[in-house]
């Protein structure tokens, strides 16, 4: 329903932006209902909506066979707040709220010596609900016409709602347990497109962590946290911006 609704979205911008775009005219009183260009503005709001994928990256204490990740389309939503810094450079804060899932499937040989296996013990989901904060500096092209492409990188910081870091219970009692707070750092890029009302942007982003989000089991030779030396987020966005 979530990808539907931003199918849907999309094309209905790309339908009736489509005559805006592609013809030779630059727009000039684009993204401000004909009161003139909002791009020399100090400052700049918007909101997005977006697609976002997660995965975990692990390094490993002994060669075992990987963890595999289920990696399931999650949703993004949230604010965009842009400082003007020169006719290029853009300085952006982005909070949004960020709704993933991430199943780990565990190999037979992490459980070696134990006689009660199931089969539940194989898998772990990780649900997982942010509220991520990035500043990311924006470096866009000279603007071509009604089309603008840009790069984007920078930091960001997590507070992950769904996090059991305090649970007291561990894997031992069926609860995988990930930090609360965490590091990025981000990369992607996009292009403006201007229109007469709005300025409508997609992009795509890449987000890696820079801290462990792991809380290992209180028994050092749990199956399940002992081999990993550290887990990593990193995923992909694709955002869709108005403003």
């Amino acid at each position: 329903m979530k990808n539907l609704f931003l199918l849907l979205a999309f094309l209905l911008v790309a339908q009736t932006s489509n005559a805006q775009l592609f013809k030779k005219e630059k727009v000039t009183y684009d993204a401000n209902s004909g009161r003139g260009t909002t791009d020399n503005n100090l400052l700049r709001w918007g909101y997005f909506l977006g697609i976002n994928n997660y995965d975990f990256n692990f390094d490993y204490n002994e060669d075992l066979r990987d963890i595999y990740v289920k990696r399931s389309p999650g949703f993004s939503v949230g604010l965009i707040g842009n400082l003007r810094i020169n006719k290029f450079i853009d300085l952006r804060l982005e909070p949004g709220l960020l709704i993933t899932t991430r199943e780990l499937y565990y190999s037979q040989t992490y459980f070696e010596g134990v006689t009660d296996l199931k089969n539940s013990d194989l898998t772990r989901e990780v649900k997982s609900t942010y509220i991520h904060i990035p500043l990311l500096v924006k470096v866009s092209t000279k603007r071509i016409n009604n089309f603008k492409p840009f790069i984007v990188g920078g930091f960001s910081t997590a507070l992950n709602l769904s996090s059991n870091e305090t649970n007291p219970n561990d894997n031992s009692n069926g609860q995988f347990r990930t930090k609360k707070n965490m590091l990025f750092y981000e990369l992607g890029f996009g292009i403006d497109l201007y229109l007469y009302n709005f300025k409508f942007t997609p992009s795509i982003r890449g987000l890696f962590a820079i801290n462990d989000e792991l809380v290992r089991d209180a028994d050092p030779n749990s199956p399940w946290t002992s081999n990993i030396a550290s887990m990593k987020t990193r995923g992909v966005f694709i955002n869709f911006t108005f403003q």
